[in-house]
Parts: structure tokens; sequence; C-alpha cells
């Protein structure tokens, strides 16, 4: 029980560090709030923004400071970092740091008895060495890079190619488009950038006291990487870094090496002497957020978790490679051969909640947060809206209080009926008369509908990824809910109704932890494993399911899951429907 491992999340408004056993039990954890703890960087929910050109990003000047201050914190609980064999991370996806030409000098050089910021930040007026050329990094959130945008999405002749060569279309987020804006608005910052690290590189670097490599997984957030030759794409090199800065772009983006659980190598001395970890301590690669998220359970081919927030969020581990323009594949963090394959909406909990309060402003008794009502409404509405299967039209629906990325549109409702291969309109309520269609009541109807919309965009974008279960059609094998809306029964429900799950679906109880949860397994493989262990062979045999993981429902309903199959032609007519009136062409 002796030995340790330590893992990191640094997200867009903390940094967590989390310290677990060899047995994978949670021994300490401390975090650093950036607007509570760290204010004095003027940034306001972990950030700062230009809105006149849709920036939004982060001093990495205010990330070293919480390293710091987060380690101290670990240490005052009592944490003994002479026990910690291996370290890993999780950093928010997408986000880039721009290394000076002496980065490589400051990392390997500091100075035990100083601060990390004291000595890499360089101070505002230069008057010291800067670790940094540029002293920001762009922020997930970050919408200022349109045109280069643009510029990738036919670069290879479409969305639809750039999906297929990189995993994802365009994204105003990501890293390609986004060096390329910042190549082309800072021309001498770029010439002076020796090296460029995603965030989670970064957080590996500082352990590592030179610049680490960028991991397999985090890697393909970026618009640049070849997922299916494993290098980089040196066509979108040349889009981001001009014709004759190809070789140069690589250099500063480096080698990815392809063993997510391969050490970097041993820790920098500085924390081994400021904070006594021992010399040995291995540096394993740092992933993306929603890579490492994956890595909190042993999920297995098939296994889905849906995050079910303010924002959904669709998680898959799956050997096959079917991009799509709507959505975003991923090289597995720690598994070759596997690829994780995520859907993300923004339209979540929020939308669920409109229809919750509009159902409660009904009732005089009714608290206006409960969700009571609007749980006994949706289970107790038929399936679809049909009394009668085989008379009824099914109710289908698209409820979008946001902007949402998948699909691609604006903020709108829509609500259908669907009978023989046709979609009738639903009108809205009237305003003068409060008349409304009988075939659809409002609110109540939406309660289900809502839910029913979710899950099954959901299900027809995971389709044809899932694998056969025994006997069962192709579906998930187990789906994990996690997030806000896994605690409530009348979402679990519905959502076991339309994905099914062969196993069942459970509640997976980690907290808000997950990633850095996921990052100190990650170091706990990586250095204890044997010689051709797989990541989930390692933490299935040290997994306490009964700890982290609640089954909430069977899975697979027969016959209810076929007729949401049915229901899967009609709703995509939906979907084109809403992308021809309020269509974005972008998120």
């Amino acid at each position: 029980m002796a030995d340790q491992y330590l893992g990191f999340d640094l997200s867009t408004q903390q940094l967590k560090g989390i310290i677990v056993h060899s047995d994978l039990k949670l021994a300490y954890e401390a975090k650093v709030d950036f607007d509570v703890d760290l204010a004095k960087y003027g940034i306001s929910k972990g950030v700062l923004t230009n809105p006149s050109e849709g920036e939004v990003f982060a001093p990495p000047a205010m990330w070293l400071e919480a390293i710091d201050l987060v380690l101290q914190r670990l240490e005052a609980q009592g944490a003994d970092f002479s026990k910690i064999k291996g370290i890993s991370g999780a950093g928010m996806q997408h986000g880039t740091v721009f290394w000076s030409r002496d980065a490589e000098a400051l990392l390997g050089g500091l100075d035990a008895g100083k601060t990390l910021l004291e000595q890499l930040e360089g101070g505002s007026k230069g008057e010291k060495k800067s670790a940094f050329s540029h002293p920001f990094s762009p922020n997930w959130q970050d919408a200022s890079t349109q045109k280069q945008c643009e510029r990738f999405d036919v670069a290879l002749r479409g969305p639809m190619q750039l999906a297929i060569a990189t995993g994802s279309k365009a994204h105003h987020r990501f890293s390609g488009p986004q060096i390329m804006r910042f190549h082309q608005k800072y021309p001498e910052a770029y010439k002076a950038t020796s090296r460029i690290s995603l965030v989670s590189s970064f957080l590996a670097s500082i352990f590592l006291g030179q610049v680490a490599p960028i991991d397999i997984g985090d890697v393909c957030g970026a618009n640049l990487w070849d997922i299916k030759n494993g290098r980089w794409y040196e066509d979108l090199l040349a889009l981001a870094a001009g014709d004759k800065g190809v070789d140069d772009l690589k250099s500063k983006l480096g080698n990815v090496p392809e063993d997510g659980g391969g050490s970097f190598g041993a820790i920098a001395s500085y924390f081994v002497n400021r904070y006594n970890f021992p010399s040995s301590c291995q540096i394993i690669p740092f992933t993306g957020d929603n890579p490492s998220t994956i890595l909190a359970l042993p999920l297995r081919s098939s296994d889905a978790i849906v995050s079910l927030g303010t924002s959904t969020t669709f998680l898959m581990s799956t050997p096959q490679y079917k991009p799509d323009p709507a959505y975003h594949f991923m090289n597995h963090p720690t598994t070759p051969g596997l690829y994780m394959f995520m859907l993300c909406y923004k339209n979540g909990g929020l939308a669920r909640e409109h229809i919750r309060d509009a159902i409660n402003g009904l009732s005089s008794s009714a608290d206006s947060k409960s969700w009571n009502l609007f749980n006994e409404t949706s289970t107790s509405t038929p399936i679809l809206g049909q009394k009668d299967p085989n008379s009824d039209p099914m109710r289908l629906g698209l409820f979008f209080p946001r902007p949402e990325i998948v699909p691609s549109v604006k903020a709108g409702i829509w609500r259908y009926l669907f009978a023989n291969n046709t979609l009738t309109a639903v009108p809205p309520p009237s305003a003068q008369t409060k008349t409304e269609d009988k075939s659809w009541p409002i609110p109540h109807a939406d309660a289900r509908a809502i839910l029913e919309s979710q899950f099954l965009s959901l299900r027809l974008r995971s389709q044809n990824l899932v694998e056969k279960q025994g006997e069962l059609p192709p579906q998930p094998r187990r789906v994990y809910m996690v997030g806000g809306g896994a605690v409530n029964p009348a979402i679990a429900e519905l959502a076991a109704e339309v994905l099914g799950g062969a196993d069942g679906v459970y509640k997976l109880d980690i907290g808000g932890n997950a990633c850095a949860l996921g990052a100190a397994y990650k170091a706990a493989w990586g250095v204890g494993r044997k010689d051709g262990e797989s990541f989930e062979d390692f933490l299935e045999a040290r997994w306490n399911e009964k700890t982290f993981v609640q089954k909430i429902c069977e899975g697979y309903r027969k016959g209810t899951w076929e007729r949401y199959g049915e229901a899967l032609k009609g709703f995509e007519m939906v979907e084109t429907k809403a992308i021809e009136e309020k269509g974005e062409g972008r998120e």
C-alpha cells in the first residue's frame, strides 16, 4: 500500500490534484479555484475575453502558480510525496501554449528555492527571461477562428474529408486553426516560438523539466493529425504555418509517441528538492480531459458514458473508425486499435429545465425547481406519444433554447407528427386564443418528447459503431450515466428504453473528479503494468465496482428498443427540417 500515484486535472476554472493508492483507492485530493484563489489575474470563470474578436484565453502564468499551490494543499492534508511512483494528468482540450527559445533551459534549471512563477513567467516588462513567447493560451471557448476554420474545411475538399483524415471537421477551438490565426496575428511571436504544447503536454512539461511530447489521444483535437497513418498531416501543417513552414511547425509540435503509457522520463529535480518526490518518480503521458474521463472506469468496447450536465456529452470506446463532420473521433489514450467516439451538445440540462418549469408553472402546489411533475409526466406518457402504435403518429421534436452543434442550427423548437413516412408540423399554441393541437398537448407532451429527442440523437449517431451483444442486436454493452441528470430516475429509464444496454444502465458516482482520477489510474498503469497488460485489464483487476457504480435499471427492453429504431428515420427527417429552416453551418 506504500506506493501512490498522482493525477491532475487542469480545467478552465480549477486545477485539481488527486492521489490514489496502488489499489486505486483515493488517498488525498485538493484543488485551486482560479476565480477564488488567483483573482489577481483579472479572470472571470477562469478566463479573459476580447469579445470584439471572439477571443477567450487564459495566462499560463496563472497555471504555474496553481501547480505550486495545489501541491502545498496536498502536503497540508498529510500527503507524503516520497511515496509517489508516477504522475499523469488531464488538460482541457484544444488549448495551445507557446514556448520561447529560453523555455528548455529554464525548465531544466529550476531552483527549488523559488516558485515556478518566479522562474518561468519572466515578468510583464521582460526584465527576466520568460519561458513563453506569448503570455496567453486560447481557451476551448474561443470563437475567433472562423476564417481559419473555413480554410481548413476546404483544404481537403470539404468537412467530410477533413473529418476522415483528422477525426473531426474544423472547429473554432481546435489547435490547427488556432495556430494558423496565431501565426497570422502575431508573426513575430510565432517566429520566436520554439515549441507548441497543448494544455495537457504543457502540464507534463513542468513536471518533466523539459517540453513533453503531445499525447496520442489529445493530439486528435487539432485538425493536424493523420489518425489512420499516425503522423502529422503535412498539407494541413502547410495551411497553418505557410508552405515554407511545414518542417518548422513539425519541429515546434514535436514527435507523438504511440504508447499512451510509456514513461516520458523521471520527474524534474525541482520537485524532488522542493517537495520530496522520489527521483525515480515517472512522468506518464498527460492527455485531454475527455480522453481522461473514459479512463476513470474500465470501459470496454461499446460501453458508453452519457454525461448529463448543462450540456450533454456522449463518449464511447469503439474499434471502428467511422468519422463524420457531426462528431469527433480520437485515438484511445491508452489502447492501440481502439478509438474514442465523442458527441458534444450545447443543449442538455437547460433545455430540460425549461420544460420542467413550464409544467410546474401550471401547478399551484409544485416547487418550481422540483422534477417530480416532469418525471411523472414523462414516464406516464406513452412511448413516442402513441397510445396505439398501430394507428397513432409518433411525436418527434427538437428543443434547442441555445444554438446547437449537432445538428448545427440556431435556437428553436420543432414539433412534428410522423406517420406513413411523412412529417406533419404541429403548430405552436396561438397567443390570442391559447388553443393548441390536441395531438401534442404543450408543455406536458414535451416532457417525454425532449428526453426521447436527446437520446434518439445519441442512438442515431452511434448506431453504426456499437456491436452485437450476444443474441441481442447491436447496442451499447453498458450505459454509464454521469453528471447532474444521472440522479434522475425518469431520465435513466428513458435512456434505457431508447439506447438499450445489454448489461444495463449504471450511475457512475465518482464525483466531479473523473478526469483527475482517470489520470491517476493512467499513472498507476504506466508504472505498474506487466508486459502487454492493457489499461482495461489493469484497471479491472483493481476496480471495486460496488464503490463507484450503481446499476439503476435494466437496459434493453424487447419491443420498445425496436420501436425507437423505427423512429430514427422520422427523427432524422425532423433534423433535416431544422437545418433547412435555421441551419447555422457552423457551431
